[in-house]
């Protein structure tokens, strides 16, 4: 069994740089970060009649949990994700992850 957490941030597309940023400050060690395309009643109808362009960027980074809960505030502070259109982040618990200690510097 893992004690560690998966963390996946959907957020608006150019929006993932700060969001990494902030996450990696907070105790991630590191951050995936890919492009997608989404859609729901947000897209089509828009929000205060503004359109939300419909190009995401998917971020998910694996942290040990007891960084998890630093982690998740971070993004949502970076990203907005409290503003309502900005995005969306959950939390899944990991069954098994393999995390290679980080190389020692060699002389």
């Amino acid at each position: 069994m893992s004690n560690h957490q998966l963390i996946t941030c959907i957020v608006q597309r150019g929006k993932a740089d700060e969001a990494v940023k902030a996450a990696m400050r907070a105790g991630a060690p590191a951050a995936t970060i890919s492009f997608a395309r989404g859609t729901g009643i947000r897209e089509r109808l828009g929000l205060l009649k503004i359109a939300i362009s419909p190009e995401k960027e998917v971020i998910e980074t694996v942290v040990p949990a007891e960084v998890a809960d630093a982690v998740f505030d971070a993004f949502v502070e970076a990203a907005k994700l409290d503003t309502p259109g900005m995005g969306f982040i959950y939390m899944t618990p990991v069954g098994r992850a393999l995390m290679p200690p980080e190389p020692r510097e060699t002389r």
